[in-house]
């Protein structure tokens, strides 16, 4: 993995590589390159604006929000992010964080399926929407440096993401309806994923 792309770096240290190592392992590279842009997307998106922010609960958090939606980790009860938020926790758990901290990596991974939040009022859940947000289906992408989101890609590319991540929330939408997934899918979500700009690059 790029400890560094355009100027935008990841944490060091056995956490991340912990984080890095899991995702590699359950995720396909797909999905695993998703989970990292954005990470690089939302680190980005905060560094621009001058924001503190706790760079490896972010990580960790990144890295694992999706993962809910592969077959060891999915839930037939819980929407995918509630399912990874539990994840989130028992991993974190055996690297020794408390309580709090678990808890912290569990609401990010929550939130960056509900409205968004302020930066002001939760920093770290703000920069997994913006960073899931802009590589799923572009949105915010006027707010980036091309040449950051043109270099992005080229260090972790698409690899038909598009399609493969509808797939998996439709999935989620069938079996259960009531998730955020199913709202997203009902709506002009696909539409906007599936022609994302991203995949021009």
């Amino acid at each position: 993995m790029l400890n560094e792309v355009a100027g935008v770096r990841v944490p060091e240290g056995r956490v991340a590589e912990a984080a890095l190592l899991v995702c590699e392992e359950y995720a396909d590279e797909a999905l695993h390159h998703h989970s990292v842009r954005s990470y690089f997307f939302g680190a980005a998106w905060a560094q621009e604006r001058g924001l503190d922010f706790d760079r490896e609960l972010f990580f960790v958090s990144a890295l694992l929000h999706d993962l809910g939606l592969v077959p060891p980790f999915d839930s037939h009860t819980l929407p995918f992010e509630e399912a990874g938020g539990h994840l989130a926790r028992v991993f974190t758990a055996g690297l020794g964080w408390p309580v709090e901290r678990r808890d912290r990596a569990a609401e990010l991974i929550v939130l960056h399926m509900r409205d968004d939040v302020a930066p002001e009022v939760d920093v770290e859940s703000r920069l997994l929407q913006v960073g899931t947000s802009a590589d799923v289906s572009g949105s915010g992408l006027d707010a980036f440096d091309p040449s950051f989101t043109e270099a992005l890609v080229l260090a972790y590319p698409r690899r038909g993401f598009a399609k493969s991540f509808v797939s998996l929330f439709q999935d989620q939408a069938e079996r259960k309806p009531g998730c955020a997934a199913a709202q997203l899918v009902a709506g002009e979500w696909v539409g906007r994923t599936v022609s994302s700009p991203l995949d021009r690059i």
